[in-house]
């Protein structure tokens, strides 16, 4: 396809056209924009990533790619490295985390314009009805017309034409009774659809527009719907991980070209890629030293603003154990106590999880997902060996 600003020759309007140029131009950018490809938008799809083809990696400035995994969870990748010159990959990120930050962002754009939104969608409500009842008036004026029409034609016949008179007369019966059925139809319509909206009708899409955010998180609400509105008022979004921590800094560009920074916190596999880990280490040592249980240490944790590395709201007991082993705050055992009832090759799941500086409750999960093979003493405490 030749491009327009190769054109010979262009004499716009010369000719009767189904569309304007404006909106020839404006079909080739959608089409342009619906490629599949790295360097375009895309077209609007139906999976869960919200933010598809507006991620953009802030080290190389590519388009990230939408990754799917298991149970329909999706990761945002920068792989422009890793598939063309077999590098590493960028950047990536939990999609749920970064969807959840922009939609609250769009839901805040939002606020203001609520009350704009609502009686614009007031006005086209208005619109669509005025173009209703016009219709309406036009299929009226039509039965009229044919009615009178048949009338005449009736009053024009000759009397000694009595076959003639009564094939016109019938036809005028029927005229007319169509003419007062249509008449009768326009009526329930009116009834039920008024022109105008009535106040109430005004005051019930207020309270829906104030209602944005339980609009957006409606089943009825579909993903391809929120992509629709977010694009609508998003041009991209920037992201640059801060090393390996949880920490992101994103730059919302927005349609018309004001910006919004802010950092967002992601889930991360360790503690130590927690960017407060020493801080937290240190409090946790000083708890520790004021003599207070693992339960009351994980209160002071949640208080204070600490965060597990995973999508945990808070530390548990288990938790806090597992991190005081790590630091050496808990008497240790003897290796040969450890070993007490293990055969070779064989390890508490507890003790693995210190050896692997990983949360037992990952190493639990494994097994019953039947990642790793495990199996459970009879005698009580009934532990697990791996």
């Amino acid at each position: 396809m030749i491009e327009p600003e190769d054109w010979l020759v262009l004499l716009k309007d010369r000719l009767p056209a189904y569309i304007s140029w404006e909106q020839y131009q404006q079909n080739l950018a959608q089409l342009k924009s619906n490629q599949a490809r790295a360097d375009e938008l895309g077209a609007v799809r139906h999976g869960s990533a919200l933010l598809s083809g507006l991620l953009v990696c802030g080290h190389c400035n590519r388009r990230m790619m939408v990754h799917y995994g298991q149970r329909q969870h999706h990761s945002y990748r920068c792989s422009w490295l890793a598939t063309d010159y077999g590098g590493k990959i960028c950047q990536r990120i939990a999609g749920r985390a970064v969807d959840r930050f922009v939609c609250q962002q769009v839901l805040l754009a939002l606020e203001p314009a609520a009350l704009e939104l609502s009686l614009e969608a007031a006005s086209h409500l208005e619109r669509e009805r005025a173009d209703l009842d016009r219709l309406w008036q036009q299929r009226l004026e039509r039965a009229a017309f044919e009615t009178e029409r048949a009338g005449r034609h009736y009053r024009l016949v000759e009397p000694e034409n009595r076959l003639v008179a009564r094939q016109l007369a019938q036809e005028w019966e029927e005229k007319l009774a169509a003419q007062q059925q249509l008449q009768e139809d326009y009526q329930r319509f009116l009834h039920k659809q008024p022109r105008l909206l009535s106040v109430q009708e005004h005051e019930m899409i207020r309270q829906l527009a104030d209602n944005i955010p339980a609009l957006w998180q409606a089943t009825t609400t579909t993903d391809a719907q929120r992509k629709e509105i977010i694009r609508q008022v998003i041009a991209r979004v920037i992201v640059n991980v801060e090393g390996d921590s949880e920490q992101v800094q994103l730059t919302i560009e927005w349609i018309g070209g004001i910006l919004t920074s802010g950092i967002m916190i992601r889930p991360v596999a360790k503690l130590t890629q927690l960017s407060n880990y020493p801080q937290m280490c240190e409090r946790i040592c000083s708890l520790v030293a004021e003599g207070l249980s693992a339960e009351c240490i994980a209160q002071h944790l949640h208080q204070e603003g600490y965060r597990p590395p995973k999508r945990q709201e808070s530390f548990g007991k288990h938790g806090v154990l597992d991190l005081m082993h790590r630091l050496g705050l808990c008497p240790q055992r003897s290796c040969s106590q450890e070993r007490v009832g293990l055969g070779e090759d064989e390890w508490w799941i507890p003790e693995l999880a210190r050896l692997l500086e990983m949360p037992d409750i990952t190493l639990y999960a494994w097994i019953r997902r039947g990642w790793v093979k495990a199996y459970q003493r009879e005698q009580p405490p009934r532990r697990w060996i791996i």
